[in-house]
């Protein structure tokens, strides 16, 4: 199975490459750039009366047929030939980034429902093709967004960096598209299976301990959503020992996705007994979730283990010794 990660570019331009055995890399540029682009060749919507669209932005009831163009520009000094089709959008699961299904994946929303006039499309040196695209949205469609991209990849194998014959270079460059089917919107978001990880030093007070704090953010509704999450951590007696807002929290969370995220918390407490909140909020949802924890150093811990043991084999001679002069 092969899926197709998005990645922002970087204002250089600079490229997206992928193993073809491995993997293949899509380029793209954040919604408030322009043409996709990865500085050999773009893929973006046509020009409109209204100017240049950085993204398909549709919108459609259950059951219309839109109809659209896509423009695939050709920045070098010789013809390319790219093969173009349409895929659906999902989440990563490491960082929540923005990403497509590959070409032999089954395509279930937007990736199925829109064609292209032509599957295949040769681009002379420095120019234009226009494209035509077609978009039909079935009868029973959910309501709500259906993201993806269109995708332009170049059919031709670029050899590796290392000179490999057997595995070589395939790029590709995908216009998204933020498809909405009209209906009822419903914004849900969770916060689920929070666990924190304790990094202790084994004397109290001999250096610093540390934890890693990670959960799910899920997205239960059927629309797009710019989660922001906070976090706090509370002691004994509720005393604030942590109060942030997370930064590395995905900038779009796509409908039925959720995404596994850990936060670092330096300078954690060595000996500390409390509750850590997490809290998700997003377009008129707002969720949160707790998890206790309990903080111990592991000499003390190894301690009190020993100590435990050791009222464990007293109680229990001094049992025996009973039961013997009874």
């Amino acid at each position: 199975m092969r899926r197709i990660r998005i990645r922002p570019l970087l204002p250089t331009g600079s490229r997206l490459a992928g193993l073809l055995l491995a993997g293949l890399l899509l380029s793209a540029q954040a919604p408030a750039a322009h043409a996709a682009d990865n500085g050999s060749w773009s893929v973006y919507p046509a020009t409109t009366r209204l100017g240049q669209r950085p993204y398909f932005y549709l919108s459609a009831d259950p059951g219309a047929t839109l109809h659209d163009k896509v423009t695939v520009t050709n920045k070098g000094d010789r013809p390319r030939t790219y093969r173009l089709y349409a895929a659906d959008a999902y989440n990563t699961a490491r960082d929540g980034g923005f990403a497509v299904r590959g070409e032999d994946e089954r395509q279930r929303s937007v990736g199925a429902w829109a064609r292209t006039g032509r599957q295949r499309v040769t681009v002379p040196p420095r120019g234009s093709v226009d494209v035509p695209i077609t978009v039909t949205v079935p009868e029973d469609a959910e309501p709500g967004d259906h993201p993806g991209a269109l995708v332009a990849l170049d059919e031709q194998v670029d050899p590796a960096g290392d000179g490999s014959v057997a595995v070589g270079i395939r790029r590709a460059v995908g216009a998204r598209i933020y498809l909405r089917v009209n209906g009822p919107t419903v914004p849900a978001l969770s916060v689920d299976d929070i666990r924190i990880e304790h990094t202790q030093p084994l004397v109290p007070g001999t250096g610093s301990s540390r934890a890693v704090i990670s959960y799910t953010l899920r997205n239960r509704g059927n629309v797009t959503l710019s989660p922001k999450v906070a976090l706090r951590a509370e002691g004994l007696f509720g005393r604030t020992l942590l109060a942030r807002d997370l930064k590395r929290v995905p900038s779009e969370l796509l409908p039925r996705q959720q995404v596994r995220l850990t936060e670092k918390w330096a300078g954690a407490p060595q000996l500390e007994w409390g509750e850590v909140r997490l809290t998700a909020s997003a377009d008129r949802t707002r969720e949160s979730a707790t998890a206790s924890y309990f903080a111990l150093p592991w000499l003390v811990a190894g301690v009190l283990l020993m100590a435990v043991a050791a009222g464990t084999t007293l109680w229990v001679r001094a049992r025996r010794a009973r039961n013997r002069t009874a």
